[in-house]
């Protein structure tokens, strides 16, 4: 699955713990112009979504060969992007500029795991 449906935009507000959100996304291009479509999408995004939503992209780093994974778990980029909120992050889901753009996203995507995470006390564990 590449996109989000509102199920889960319902759900993820449903779930809410409080607090920020770090969205890990996992990432498999298309091998045809994949990286490039997703480099257009974060283009279209810009500052004006950033800093209407208050988010802030934490980490960003190409995937190397997996270590410890069964085959097809490789990920060609590894993205992690900090939330104020759960709702900050519906509420940028939902908006019209958003949407505009999210096409660019699926097109760039052959795969991609979409996952909220919460801080866990003493940061390590």
């Amino acid at each position: 699955m590449i996109e989000m449906d509102e199920r889960a935009l319902d759900t993820l507000l449903a779930e809410d713990p409080g607090g920020p959100v770090v969205m890990l996304n996992l990432l498999r291009f298309r091998p045809d112009g994949g990286r490039e479509s997703y480099q257009r999408y974060s283009e279209a995004l810009g500052s004006k979504i950033h800093d209407r939503y208050g988010l802030r992209v934490e980490y960003l780093g190409d995937g190397g060969r997996a270590l410890v994974a069964e085959d097809g778990q490789a990920w060609d980029t590894v993205l992690l992007v900090r939330y104020p909120s759960r709702r900050a992050f519906v509420d940028m889901a939902r908006d019209p500029d958003y949407r505009a753009a999210a096409h660019l996203r699926a097109e760039a995507l052959v795969e991609s795991v979409l996952q909220p995470t919460v801080p866990l006390q003493g940061g390590v564990a």
